[in-house]
C-alpha cells in the first residue's frame, strides 16, 4: 500500500487545524477536492481518520498516528533539504577536445581557477561533447561544429581561418594565400582517416578533383606540427593552432572557416551561465 507524498502532507494540514475550511485555504485547494483526499485515505487505509461530534472533528486513533507520521516524515524531509544546503556545489565539468585545452580555453581556465573556482575537466571530441552535455554528464562543452544542433544552446566562441603550414624552404612558403588547387601532388600529413577535419579535407580535394597523398597519419595537432618541422611535408590545420618560427602559416581561402562553440543545455543553471560567461 503506498501512501502519496502529497496525499500526506494535506492530512497532516488537516489534522492541525481539525477544519476543512483552513485546511483547504492553507492547502490552496477547494474544500470538495480536500474531502477526496481524505476520503481516498481511508479507502486506502481501511480505516477512518476522523469522526464529527457536534461541530467539532476529532481525530480517530488511526488519524493520531497517521498525522504524527505525516509531521515525522515532512520534518525528515526538511531536515534533509537543510542537508543538501549546507553541502558544498559539486565542481562543474567542463568538456573539451584537446585542440581547444591547448590553444583556447588555457587562459580562461587559469582565471576561472583564480577566483576559487571548482573545475573538473574532460576531454573528447565533437560527438563526445555533444553527448555529455545532452545527458547532463558534462555541464558546459566547447568543440569545433560544422552545424550547430538545435536540440542544445551553442554560441560561438572564436572561429579560424584554416591554414597551410610548411616548412621554410617549401615551395609555398612565400606565399600569402593558397588555393586547395596549389597543393596537387602534395604529400601532406594529416589526422587519421576518422577525424573530421580528415574527412572534411578530402571532400574538398575530391570536390575539385585534386590529387594528393598521406606523407604520414599523425593524431593531435602538436604532431603534425612536428612532423611538419621536420619536413615530412605540409599540413592543413586550425587556424588557431600554434607553431614556431621555423613553420610558415597560411590561409587556405577556399576552407570554410572552423567555428568553435560553446555549448550547454537550455535548462542551464546560474552557475553554469556564469562559467559559460567566464569562458568566453
Amino acid at each position: 500500500m503506498a501512501l502519496v507524498a502529497e496525499d500526506l502532507e494535506a492530512f497532516a494540514v488537516f489534522a492541525r487545524h481539525r477544519n476543512f475550511t483552513r485546511a483547504a485555504e492553507e492547502l490552496h485547494v477547494s474544500q470538495p477536492a480536500l474531502h477526496t483526499r481524505i476520503r481516498k485515505l481511508e479507502q486506502r487505509l481501511g480505516k477512518s481518520l476522523y469522526v464529527k461530534q457536534g461541530r467539532q472533528l476529532h481525530l480517530t486513533d488511526t488519524g493520531e498516528r497517521l498525522a504524527a507520521f505525516a509531521n515525522d516524515t515532512n520534518d525528515r524531509a526538511a531536515d534533509f533539504l537543510r542537508t543538501l544546503d549546507a553541502l558544498p556545489p559539486r565542481p562543474l565539468v567542463l568538456m573539451a577536445g584537446s585542440g581547444a585545452y591547448l590553444y583556447l580555453l588555457g587562459d580562461p581556465i587559469r582565471r576561472i581557477l583564480a577566483k576559487g573556482h571548482e573545475l573538473r575537466l574532460r576531454t573528447g571530441d565533437a560527438a563526445a561533447t555533444l553527448a555529455a552535455v545532452r545527458d547532463g554528464s558534462a555541464d558546459v562543452g566547447v568543440t569545433a561544429l560544422t552545424v550547430p544542433p538545435d536540440d542544445v544552446d551553442c554560441d560561438l566562441l572564436q572561429q579560424f581561418p584554416q591554414t597551410l603550414i610548411t616548412r621554410s624552404d617549401h615551395r609555398l612558403a612565400g606565399r600569402r594565400s593558397v588555393r586547395l588547387k596549389d597543393l596537387q601532388d602534395e604529400a601532406l600529413v594529416v589526422p587519421p582517416k576518422d577525424r573530421p577535419h580528415r574527412q572534411q579535407l578530402e571532400r574538398s580535394m575530391l570536390d575539385q578533383g585534386l590529387r594528393w597523398s598521406v606523407a604520414v597519419e599523425a593524431e593531435g595537432w602538436e604532431l603534425l606540427v612536428h612532423f611538419v618541422r621536420l619536413g615530412i611535408g605540409p599540413a592543413v590545420v586550425n587556424g588557431s593552432v600554434r607553431t614556431t618560427g621555423a613553420v610558415r602559416k597560411i590561409p587556405v581561402k577556399d576552407l570554410p572557416p572552423v567555428r568553435y562553440y560553446i555549448v550547454t543545455r537550455a535548462d542551464r543553471s546560474e552557475r553554469v551561465h556564469e562559467l559559460k560567461r567566464m569562458l568566453s
